[in-house]
């Protein structure tokens, strides 16, 4: 079973973990209620994702919302769930990243000119700019041609040596040199490129 990596070199201690309590009844006390409604909902959404752990994932969501709580002393959000919510999408992401390794010009393709954490330090703006990205890319990828999807995906899948043989058998299989394979995958990537900024700028 795959699984989402905890924050390294962090243990959700008591203090952390009453600090989370606090956060999340936003100052009413309900005697631990609230977390365990939160920790309900995130099993919920995480089953109705069809993740074979949910519980795993709602308490890796929420130990990292507990770190950020320690780290920061307030997180700035319009309501608890809300911001909750937020980080189980980004949870969700790097699992489903990792069932699906061969999206990996997916990764180069979306986040080639996107700015580094340490440049954005609201964590928050990171996850929606990441789920923004990734659904302007489903719908660019799905608004060209099949051959032209076909291709892309296959030119930059595998690494290194794998990736060099894999285009060398495309050419050979499209009856074209490698040279005259990469021009058609730099304008399909060219077009997706622009598809992506235009469906950013839009929304």
């Amino acid at each position: 079973m795959n699984r989402v990596e905890p924050k390294k070199d962090w243990v959700l201690t008591p203090d952390a973990f009453d600090q989370l309590l606090q956060w999340l009844d936003q100052g009413v006390s309900s005697s631990g209620e609230s977390y365990l409604e939160m920790r309900r909902r995130l099993v919920a959404y995480f089953n109705r994702k069809h993740c074979p752990a949910p519980d795993e994932l709602a308490d890796e969501t929420l130990n990292r919302v507990a770190r950020r709580l320690r780290e920061e002393g307030t997180i700035n959000s319009d309501a608890p769930a809300h911001y909750c919510y937020i980080v189980a999408r980004f949870v969700l992401l790097e699992f489903l990243r990792k069932q699906q390794p061969q999206v990996s010009f997916s990764e180069k393709l979306l986040f080639r000119q996107t700015v580094s954490v340490d440049e954005m330090p609201d964590m928050t703006e990171v996850q929606e700019e990441r789920e923004r990205r990734w659904g302007c890319l489903e719908r660019c990828m799905a608004g060209i041609e099949a051959v032209s999807r076909d291709l892309i995906v296959r030119y930059y899948h595998g690494e290194q040596r794998t990736k060099i043989e894999n285009r060398r058998a495309m050419a050979v299989k499209l009856g074209i040199t490698v040279n005259a394979l990469a021009i058609r995958a730099c304008r399909i990537r060219e077009k997706l490129e622009g598809c992506i900024h235009k469906c950013l700028s839009a929304g």
